[in-house]
């Protein structure tokens, strides 16, 4: 039995952890869970995982949840340090943070401190403080497991395989729902078209990322610290079908791949398995005769102007990456609310990276620091 401490519980990603535990109750036990603002699914969770440990984000809710299982032994918390409180739970084998948003890096670094073992879909953790959060691992002794298809893909492609001997990675992505259109026709397109994702099920602000790349830049940082390659030897190819999750070419010019439906199941099962693998029965099998045609093609820069912005905040490091998150979660979230058109999401981020003074290898204060100041200059930008 695997113990499982779930942050994130009613996010995309956090319900379908949910249904992975859900098919294998003689395998995994949620031991601790936080969850946001969805009272409903999180109440749902609750009565029929009865875990140990529940945090929510409100005191309100903390204190309905409180009384109304007055009578179970499961004890609440809420806001951040619920979160942690979690992260850190005694008796789980593993966390997953499945938060979304740079709240999620304070949680994994306790997590990593407590030596756990953290399955992580939390991309601004990696992306804000790779090399706190790397350096911490390899202190504690603690393992890091990519949830995210893409880098899972990767993982599964290494196992066996010499780091010296990988010359290349090649992460794959779907384009997102505009991907067919030229930057003059995203002039004027609306939340209900950026959201309307044509392969994957997720979270609206996941799927905006996905539309502008900022999900695949963000990806690309991700790998450079998961994986420790360089930059210039990670590639991003355009692939609609999401089939192919993503590559790994080898110095004798091998290249090894992952494929599979688009399911976001297998992955997370996967990092709550490692090293083995088990039945994963709710889940479509890939045969390829019915795809017919696999599609690929290079992303252009100019087209795709946060996937370039990742790329290059990437390269400069520092507190960089981390102007380049927040500036995006401002953007995006502005976006989702009507206040601005999806064009300037980019404009914003653009004029955020370029008003910053980057700090070399930043503390977490700093981090927060640059953080804090990248939302208010986008926030500024209303006005």
């Amino acid at each position: 039995m695997k113990r499982i401490s779930l942050l994130g519980a009613t996010g995309s990603i956090g319900r379908q952890t949910l249904e992975v535990i859900r098919e294998h109750p003689d395998e995994f036990e949620l031991t601790a869970m936080t969850f946001g603002s969805n009272l409903e699914a999180g109440r749902e969770a609750v009565k029929e995982f009865r875990p140990k440990f529940v945090s929510v984000k409100s005191k309100d809710h903390y204190l309905l949840l409180k009384e109304e299982f007055s009578g179970e032994p499961i004890s609440f918390s809420f806001g951040e340090e619920g979160n942690i409180e979690a992260a850190v739970h005694s008796e789980a084998d593993v966390t997953v943070n499945a938060l979304l948003g740079s709240i999620g890096l304070i949680p994994t670094l306790k997590a990593i401190e407590s030596g756990k073992a953290v399955a992580i879909a939390n991309k601004e953790t990696l992306v804000t403080a790779g090399h706190i959060v790397m350096e911490a691992a390899r202190k504690h002794n603690s393992i890091l497991l990519p949830v995210d298809s893409e880098h899972s893909a990767i993982f599964q492609c290494l196992q066996g395989e010499k780091h010296d001997d990988v010359s290349r990675l090649i992460l794959t992505a779907s384009g997102g729902s505009f991907r067919d259109r030229t930057r003059d026709e995203l002039k004027g397109v609306t939340v209900e078209e950026a959201l309307n994702h044509p392969n994957w099920s997720m979270g609206a602000k996941i799927t905006i990322d996905s539309a502008t790349m900022m999900n695949k830049g963000l990806e690309v940082i991700e790998a450079f610290w998961l994986f420790g390659i360089p930059y210039e030897s990670i590639d991003v190819l355009l692939h609609k079908e999401s089939i192919i999750h993503s590559m790994v070419e080898f110095s004798d010019g091998s290249v090894k791949a992952q494929l599979g439906t688009p399911d976001m199941k297998v992955p997370i099962q996967y990092a709550l398995t490692y090293p083995e693998r088990m039945p994963l029965k709710n889940t479509g099998r890939l045969n390829l005769w019915e795809q017919g045609k696999l599609h690929f093609s290079k992303p252009d820069f100019t087209r795709f102007k946060c996937l370039h912005f990742a790329y290059e905040s990437g390269k400069m490091g520092g507190t960089m990456p981390t102007v380049l998150n927040a500036a995006n979660e401002e953007a995006v979230a502005q976006f989702l609310a009507g206040r601005i058109e999806f064009l300037d999401i980019e404009n914003r981020i653009e004029r955020a990276l370029e008003s910053h003074d980057i700090i070399r290898n930043p503390d977490i204060q700093a981090i927060q620091h640059a953080d804090r100041e990248a939302r208010a200059f986008v926030r500024s930008l209303l006005n």
